[in-house]
């Protein structure tokens, strides 16, 4: 199978390397000349637009977009109107739902197949087998229903309904993420503040076996602590947030559903930004652990790069 793939970043290079493993042959488009040399150099034909990226490939056209989701907008902007009937899009970034419903349907009056696909796991799942949940035709799931087994883990991969479902599905992920982060740093603000001088790490490692808490983020919080040291002193306090959990909140309050875990993990993130603390340090490095995303430390000590898969 011949697969157009659009944005080269974190996870998109990761799923695209993934793919190249699984034997797809990949065509890549990526605004950064050096994210494509370096998906070519793994054995994907690179393209230097979004147009030669459509003419290389075999009718009908199969396209996965990998992009931050204020940039899905001008993509499509550009690979609509080079796609025809029969030809399948997927949106595999971060979308509000209500875009995704707005763009299937746009696309379906073209008779082009628009697929919103959640995807969870950050760069590492990408490159091994993330967990993925899609929302469209159950047709169209159904008729590239190996390509989403081989992207995802083990019993990591549903069609869980029509479009708009996938990233509805996944915004509950994301708002559920950040309740249960804000607990954990909320609990592990107190153990450091105790009197009993805690080894932090010893903590998290014996909460991650067995206990009712055990967790990847209860590990990746381990892995903070062990790398960064307990105090986290060179970790920004002030908690980055991308939008996820606003959008969790915002249709909670739509459909009449209380939210106040939720509600207050997304408060915390956006007062930290002028009130920094233990807590927001702690949410900071799991964001980076798990995802990459900027912690801002103030020593290139602090942050040990993600190891990259060969």
């Amino acid at each position: 199978m011949k697969i157009g793939y659009i944005g080269l970043g974190k996870m998109g290079y990761n799923m695209a390397t993934l793919l190249l493993d699984k034997g797809y042959q990949v065509i890549a488009y990526d605004r950064s000349d050096i994210q494509v040399k370096k998906i070519a150099e793994r054995g994907a034909e690179s393209a230097d637009s979004i147009k030669t990226l459509v003419s290389s490939l075999s009718v009908p056209r199969f396209v996965w977009m990998m992009v931050p989701h204020p940039a899905v907008e001008d993509v499509l902007k550009q690979l609509i109107p080079l796609l025809a009937k029969g030809d399948t899009v997927v949106d595999g970034g971060n979308s509000p739902y209500k875009d995704s419903l707005r763009r299937s349907k746009e696309l379906e009056a073209k008779g082009i197949d628009f697929l919103d696909a959640g995807v969870s796991g950050g760069p590492s799942g990408a490159r091994s087998g993330a967990c993925i949940m899609v929302g469209g035709k159950k047709e169209t799931v159904e008729k590239h229903y190996k390509l989403f087994q081989d992207l995802s883990a083990p019993q990591a991969f549903a069609y869980v309904g029509i479009s708009g479902a996938g990233h509805f599905v996944k915004m509950v992920h994301n708002g559920i993420e950040y309740g249960m982060m804000q607990a954990l740093a909320e609990g592990f603000s107190l153990l450091h503040e105790s009197p009993f001088h805690f080894d932090l790490v010893q903590i998290a490692d014996m909460y991650n076996h067995r206990s009712v808490i055990e967790s990847r983020l209860v590990g990746w919080l381990k892995n903070a602590l062990e790398q960064n040291g307990t105090d986290l002193e060179a970790i920004t306090g002030s908690a980055g947030q991308s939008g996820e959990g606003m959008w969790t909140v915002q249709t909670a309050k739509e459909l009449g559903i209380p939210m106040p875990v939720i509600k207050a993990a997304l408060d915390f993130r956006l007062e930290s930004q002028h009130a920094p603390s233990y807590t927001g340090k702690i949410i900071s490095a799991l964001r980076y652990q798990f995802g990459g995303h900027e912690a801002k430390a103030m020593s290139p000590k602090v942050l040990p790069k993600i190891k990259k898969h060969s």
